[in-house]
Formats: structure tokens, C-alpha cells, sequence
């Protein structure tokens, strides 16, 4: 020790830094470990729960398809007590006189017929919107925009009075002929922000060579619009396929019911309604719009993404 160094002054063991020795490293790794599995279990427990009251009432019918009708109105239990495949026998032969197949191929030429009038009709406005200037172009898109807040029932009365004169209630007319005259200005809005975003160079070098509209349109945006165009058309099939409203007022005879109005037909107030066949009809109605998602979700995805995207 120096002479001008005295004893407090002089370090001590406690002044040392103190190095994390292996086994508190150890213990503080367990802790990590630990905690990051707790935030696990409860983050995954949490999620089933949500899945499981999102697809309770799936399951729920899917289930009632093997139940009697009483057991369906009568009992809570998920499981039946005697489960059988009575209720799609009593689907498939159908209701009414009809068949369960009459009903399934009104809904699907309903559905197709959607997805080919929109698909058609709604691109080439779009491309009129998008890519043609003329006059008033603006005020056009921004009326067809503004019909959007309107509502469906607003037109509904003054439409069947036409379609009624016209002699055509009854018939599939009313429900497809807005298709294919470009009403859903939904699905024009979305062909004309996806055309927007394509590069106009494309179509100034199509017209350098001579090609006009109707040559730019069939060769160079249709190809390139295939993203829009697929989601379109899921959109079309899945909401022509589960609508409701709409044959309920044109159509009266149960022969050209679709799959929706043919469930209603089990339910019957004055008498005993099946409720187990309605199920299952239920239940081979969902299949073709699950089976046409998982086929072209790829596409919706790409669709949906697309549009984010700038030319």
C-alpha cells in the first residue's frame, strides 16, 4: 500500500464485477424456456376456443345430418344416441315431386350463369372505364359507384312490376339478365382498379401495330386480368349459389327452386317439418361452394393481393 493511500481506499472483493457463473446461466435459460411455453399453452388454448365456437355450429349440423328430427328439437347433446344415414336418403329423394338433383342443377345453372354474365359483361365496362376516354366518363363511374349505396330492396318492388308486365316472373330471367347488363357495379370497380394498375405502354404498343379495342382488349387485357377475373367469379358463384331473396320472388313453381328455397321446403308450420333432411340437404348444398373455394382460393389470394400492387 502507498503512502497516500489509505485502508478505505483500498479495493475490496465486493467492488469486483460479478461474472454470471454456468448454473445461473443455466437456471436463467430454464426460466426463459418456461415462460415461453406458458405464453404457448395459453396462446393455443385461446385460439382452439375461438375455432372451436367458430365452428361449432358446422359441426353442430353436420352432426344433426344423423339425428331423427325429434332428437334434433329435443336433445342438446352434440353426439346422437343412434346415428343413420335415413336423413340424406329422404335429401336425395327431395321434396315436393322433385328431386334433390332438379334442385342442384337449378342452383348450379343459376350459379354458372352468374359467373358468365359478370365475368363478360363486367370487363368490358371495365375496360371502357379504364382504358377509353370519352365524355362524361367520370360522371358515369361515379354514378355506377353510387349504386352501390343503394339498397337491394329499394328496387325490388319497381323491378318485379316490370319483369311482371313483361310476363317474365316465374322464370330465371330476372334473377340472371342484370348479370350479363353489368349491374353488379361492385365487380366493375374491381376490374377497373386492377386494369388501372397495367402499364398504358401495352396498349400504346398494340394500337402502334394496328390493333384497336376490341383487339386489345381480347388479346392483351383478358390475359392479364385473369386474377380479377377468378376472384370475380368466386364471388359470383358463392353468392349466386347462396341467394335466397331473389328466387323467393321470381320463382313460384318448386321445379325451378334452387338449392336455398328447396331447405325452406322441409319446414313446414302446420304440420311435422323434417328437420333432419333438411340438414342434409343443408350439408350437400355447402359441399360444392367449399369444394369450388378450396380449387380457386389460390387465385382469390393472388386476386386480393394484386391489388395493392402498382403498375
Amino acid at each position: 500500500m502507498s503512502p497516500t493511500m489509505t485502508p478505505a481506499d483500498a479495493p475490496t472483493v465486493t467492488d469486483r464485477p460479478h461474472v454470471p457463473s454456468e448454473a445461473d446461466s443455466l437456471a436463467l435459460r430454464r426460466r426463459h424456456v418456461a415462460a415461453s411455453r406458458v405464453r404457448s399453452v395459453v396462446f393455443h388454448t385461446v385460439s382452439l376456443a375461438v375455432v372451436a365456437v367458430i365452428l361449432y355450429p358446422a359441426v353442430w349440423m353436420g352432426v344433426s345430418t344423423l339425428k331423427p328430427s325429434a332428437e334434433i328439437i329435443g336433445s342438446v347433446s352434440l353426439i346422437p344416441t343412434n346415428p343413420s344415414f335415413d336423413n340424406f336418403v329422404t335429401a336425395f329423394e327431395g321434396i315436393a315431386g322433385v328431386s334433390f338433383w332438379t334442385f342442384f342443377l337449378n342452383s348450379l345453372l343459376l350459379a354458372v350463369g352468374s359467373v358468365v354474365g359478370i365475368t363478360i359483361s363486367c370487363s368490358v365496362s371495365a375496360y371502357a372505364f379504364a382504358r377509353i376516354e370519352f365524355p362524361g366518363r367520370n360522371v358515369f363511374f361515379a354514378l355506377m359507384i353510387g349504386t352501390l349505396l343503394l339498397p337491394f330492396h329499394v328496387v325490388i318492388i319497381p323491378q318485379y312490376i316490370v319483369f311482371n308486365q313483361l310476363g317474365l316472373v316465374g322464370t330465371y330471367v330476372p334473377l340472371l339478365i342484370g348479370k350479363f347488363l353489368a349491374s353488379e357495379a361492385f365487380f366493375v370497380f374491381l376490374m377497373v382498379q386492377f386494369m388501372r394498375n397495367l402499364p398504358r405502354e401495352l396498349d400504346e404498343a398494340a394500337r402502334i401495330d394496328g390493333a384497336g379495342h376490341v383487339r386489345i382488349f381480347g388479346s392483351i387485357m383478358l390475359p392479364l386480368m385473369k386474377p380479377a377475373l377468378v376472384t370475380s367469379s368466386i364471388f359470383a358463384f358463392i353468392w349466386s349459389w347462396n341467394d335466397f331473396f331473389g328466387p323467393l320472388i321470381y320463382l313460384s313453381s318448386p321445379s325451378t327452386f334452387p338449392l336455398p328455397l328447396a331447405l325452406r321446403l322441409f319446414v313446414d308450420q302446420t304440420t311435422t317439418s323434417d328437420y333432419g333432411a333438411q340438414m342434409a340437404m343443408a350439408v350437400l348444398a355447402l359441399l360444392p361452394v367449399l369444394l369450388f373455394f378450396l380449387v380457386f382460393q389460390r387465385y382469390l389470394v393472388e386476386g386480393v393481393a394484386t391489388q395493392g400492387l402498382k403498375g
